[in-house]
């Protein structure tokens, strides 16, 4: 199925940030954040049990609780089970991503693809929520940049396991959704080649951005769209370096990424444009893109977001950044050239 139809917007919201990536935010912080969410109309809620070892899903789970179930749709991942014991955060094997929840929770968290570990993972997840449904389940990061050179070997653990849990699910009506939730493009092109079984969308996040997109538009993007597998986009600014913050790929940005952005912050403010309208409204263009879920970790950062999407892009802005190599001549754009 497509899930165009069950997502109640073409934005939602991604957690990851409320695992205290990169920093230990305060619980109030996070519940403002996720009611400044609601309270503005944000009705698709991203998250997974990665993030902060349960603690995103936790947050998550104390705001959305009080709102009627029916009124939400509600994603997160399984691949990872929580343990109750406890281990350093710091040292957790994350492949490139290093340390990248260390202010999180301090629950040991235990890769597993398989059937068993997917149908607990998911029962967890529901204790957290404080939920008794899932509306789109995907299986995390079964990818190069989380398990190096044997990602192929998890990915054949998942297609046997969680893939085939989760469709069971979807058919017994348990879930609405399923599909696979990466930040490379060939494990998504993989799924496509495969004859079964089948998922409904992908999450794919930080590979289709303003920043890094050419590889997404070779094969991926053509071909979901051709199978009708939406793609719903995450990190769209690409861990912060496109809303004002410093990070890239979940670390440091590098030089050559901070003079990209500063060319492109220089062509939306001749242009009278947001840095941020730019990025999510080039996401939303390509025909394959169901919505997008950037995160956020502030309250004020929610109106940003909204206010993005409403804000008119003139055609000469993505003109200008294809002339300065910027953007693929192939990708689409909000607005199209009348020649």
């Amino acid at each position: 199925m497509s899930i165009r139809s069950l997502l109640p917007g073409r934005i939602g919201f991604g957690t990851a940030p409320l695992g205290n990536m990169f920093r230990a935010i305060p619980d109030e912080e996070a519940a403002a954040t996720v009611q400044a969410a609601w309270d503005q109309g944000i009705r698709y809620f991203d998250t997974a049990p990665l993030y902060g070892a349960g603690l995103a899903e936790l947050r998550l789970g104390d705001v959305l609780s009080r709102q009627p179930r029916e009124e939400y749709v509600l994603s997160t991942k399984v691949g990872r089970v929580i343990l109750d014991e406890v281990e350093d955060p710091a040292g957790r094997a994350l492949g490139e991503k290093g340390a990248l929840f260390e202010h999180g929770r301090r629950n040991k968290i235990v890769n597993d693809y398989s059937a068993d570990a997917t149908l607990r993972s998911v029962e967890d997840s529901l204790t957290r929520l404080k939920t008794d449904r899932l509306d789109i389940v995907w299986v995390h990061d079964i990818a190069q940049d989380f398990y190096g050179d044997a990602w192929v070997a998890q990915y054949e653990s998942a297609r046997t396991g969680a893939f085939r849990a989760l469709t069971r699910l979807r058919d017994e009506g348990v879930i609405k959704a399923w599909g696979i939730g990466v930040n490379k493009v060939e494990p998504l092109e993989m799924t496509l080649e495969l004859e079964e079984p089948r998922p409904d969308a992908f999450l794919l996040a930080g590979r289709y951005t303003l920043l890094d997109h050419e590889r997404a538009l070779q094969r991926l993007l053509p071909a979901a769209a051709e199978q009708d597998v939406d793609i719903v986009v995450g990190g769209p600014y690409s861990s912060g370096i496109l809303a004002g913050g410093s990070h890239f790929e979940y670390g440091d940005a590098p030089a050559h990424i901070v003079e990209k952005v500063g060319l492109i912050k220089a062509l939306a403010q001749e242009h009278g444009i947001g840095i941020k309208s730019a990025a999510l409204q080039f996401v939303l263009a390509h025909p394959a893109v169901a919505a997008v879920i950037p995160g956020a970790t502030r309250p004020d950062r929610i109106a940003e977001d909204l206010g993005a999407l409403a804000q008119e892009v003139p055609y000469a802005f993505w003109k200008a950044l294809r002339e300065r190599g910027v953007l693929a001549h192939r990708a689409p754009v909000p607005v199209q050239d009348a020649a």
